[in-house]
C-alpha cells in the first residue's frame, strides 16, 4: 500500500490534489474519504470530478445520500453516509446506483459501509492543520489482480 502525505493551504490546492488523484483512477474504483465536518472532503471531490470531465456544480450530498454526475466516459458518484446509522438497516440495493464498473465513486463517512466498500482502491484522510491548511493522507491499496481487471472492463 503506497501512502502519500500532502499539506494544502487553500481550497484551490485541495482541488488540484483531487484532480491529481483522479488521473490515476479507472472505472469501478472507489475512493473512501475520512475527515471531520468541514475538513475539505467535498472540495477534494470537486477537483477530482472536474478532472474526470464533470461540468455540473459539485455539492455535498449530506442530505441526499448521493449525487451522480456525468463525466467524460464515466459516471462520478459522490456519496455521504454521515446520516446513516448502519447499512444493515437499509435496503440491500441502496448503493447499487452509485457503485459499479462504469462509475468512479467517492464516499464520505464510509465507516457504516465497510463491508460494501472493502474493495476501495484509495483511502483519503483529511485533517485540519491550522487556518486554511489541510493535511491530506492518500493511501492507495493494492487489489488482487482479478478485482482490478474486472473493474477495468468497460461496459
Amino acid at each position: 500500500m503506497a501512502t502519500r502525505i500532502v499539506e494544502t493551504s487553500d481550497s484551490l490546492q485541495t482541488e488540484a490534489l483531487g484532480a491529481e488523484l483522479a488521473a490515476g483512477l479507472t472505472s469501478g474504483d472507489i475512493v473512501l474519504l475520512h475527515g471531520e465536518l468541514g475538513a475539505g472532503k467535498t472540495t477534494l471531490v470537486r477537483g477530482a470530478a472536474r478532472a474526470l470531465g464533470v461540468s455540473d456544480a459539485i455539492t455535498s450530498p449530506t442530505f441526499t445520500l448521493g449525487n451522480r454526475y456525468r463525466g467524460a466516459g464515466v459516471t462520478v458518484s459522490h456519496l455521504d453516509l454521515y446520516r446513516l446509522a448502519s447499512l444493515a438497516e437499509e435496503e440491500p440495493e441502496l448503493l447499487e446506483d452509485y457503485l459499479g464498473p462504469d462509475r468512479i465513486a467517492f464516499v464520505e463517512w464510509p465507516e457504516e459501509a465497510s463491508a460494501e466498500l472493502r474493495d476501495a482502491r484509495v483511502v483519503v484522510t483529511i485533517t485540519h492543520a491550522g487556518a486554511d491548511k489541510r493535511r491530506i493522507e492518500v493511501r492507495e491499496r493494492s487489489l488482487p489482480a482479478r478485482s482490478r481487471a474486472a473493474s477495468e472492463i468497460a461496459p
